[in-house]
């Protein structure tokens, strides 16, 4: 019985974790091993990614499930501040201590102390921190007596933290503690084959009960499928609340999602940010980056159907196939629903 609500418990943490791109998969693929590793985790990625996602994952997935997951921003406290938020105070330790107060680390006993934008910690926090990873003890403010606590620390960052602590401007001797394990996070640039995905999640966690259920048309799609998506995974999810709010159908338009006018033109550069490099590098970036949006739009508009779409692209059906095999795109996520075919006709199987 227990093995079976083990097993329950992993698949549900991994089911939150929405996406096929093979750069989300390489990412993750590790989670459940890291997870019940129980040791320090450092996840790395642009802001709206989805860190403290895979961080409530890494603890659902260990044996600490049962105990407290404690997340915390670092970047909301000033200095002085963060010692009193992560181990507590005593009563008198300061003017307006009236009382003792428990810190996070108390408070997460058991379980997992997730530290947000830790780059943003203060320097006196930073070598607190690195003392309770060297042997988990600390001090409350306002007492001489040492602690002790049984948490995990998983912290996440959408800086360099590595360049930072080369730099002096973070404890390098804390950034080795902190990242025994990293999972870095791609970019939702880096993995748009995801986004009808993303999507149709989107719909269904964010669709008010009792209505009807909600799709994209093949326009609204493929101009998500076309974006750079600065916000990332959170910056598509808000687009597809403001749709099923602003919708006054059961298809989500364009004008629905309220976003701002797309960029024309499509840029290598985009894919990474990086300096230019080989001639020949690029050009095939530029290439690979072409097709793929391509065909994502492609597909869109033609509801997966691979036939339709090659006929349309003038291309045998075949070779269409294997681009979209090149880049893992699978028909069936661009299905289009009953709603959006003329005389309630379904979708043809292709």
């Amino acid at each position: 019985m227990d093995r079976l609500v083990g097993t329950l418990r992993d698949k549900q943490a991994l089911a939150k974790l929405v996406g096929n791109a093979p750069s989300f998969a390489e990412a993750i693929k590790n989670l459940p091993a890291i997870a019940k590793s129980d040791v320090s985790v450092l996840i790395t990625g642009d802001t709206g990614t989805g860190k403290e996602l895979v961080a409530r994952a890494t603890h659902y997935l260990s044996n600490r499930a049962a105990y407290p997951f404690v997340p915390l921003n670092c970047g909301s406290f000033p200095e002085g501040l963060m010692e009193v938020e992560l181990f507590g105070h005593e009563r008198g330790a300061f003017t307006d201590a009236h009382a003792p107060r428990k810190g996070l680390l108390e408070q997460a006993e058991g379980g997992t102390l997730f530290l947000d934008e830790v780059d943003t910690l203060p320097v006196k926090a930073q070598v607190d921190l690195l003392r309770f990873l060297q042997d988990r003890s600390y001090r409350v403010v306002g007492s001489s007596a040492e602690r002790r606590a049984n948490v995990r620390i998983v912290s996440a960052t959408n800086a360099p933290l590595l360049q930072q602590a080369n730099l002096g401007q973070f404890r390098l001797d804390l950034y080795y503690r902190l990242c025994v394990f990293i999972v870095h996070l791609p970019a939702l640039r880096e993995r748009a084959e995801d986004i009808p995905l993303l999507a149709k999640h989107f719909l269904q966690k964010h669709t008010p009960h009792g209505r009807a259920a909600l799709s994209l048309s093949a326009e609204a799609l493929a101009d998500l499928l076309l974006r750079e998506w600065a916000g990332n995974v959170r910056e598509l999810e808000n687009a597809i609340v403001r749709g099923i709010h602003l919708s006054q159908s059961d298809v989500i338009e364009i004008g629905d999602l309220s976003l701002p006018p797309r960029g024309v033109g499509i840029s290598p550069m985009s894919l990474g940010g990086a300096k230019l490099q080989d001639f020949r590098v690029m050009k095939r970036a530029a290439i690979e980056c072409f097709e793929k949006s391509y065909l994502t739009q492609l597909m869109a508009q033609h509801h997966g159907n691979i036939s339709t779409a090659a006929l349309s692209s003038g291309k045998e059906r075949r070779d269409l196939g294997r681009l979209l095999k090149k880049y893992n795109l699978n028909a069936k996520e661009f299905y289009a629903t009953p709603a959006r075919l003329p005389s309630g006709q379904r979708p043809k199987q292709v």
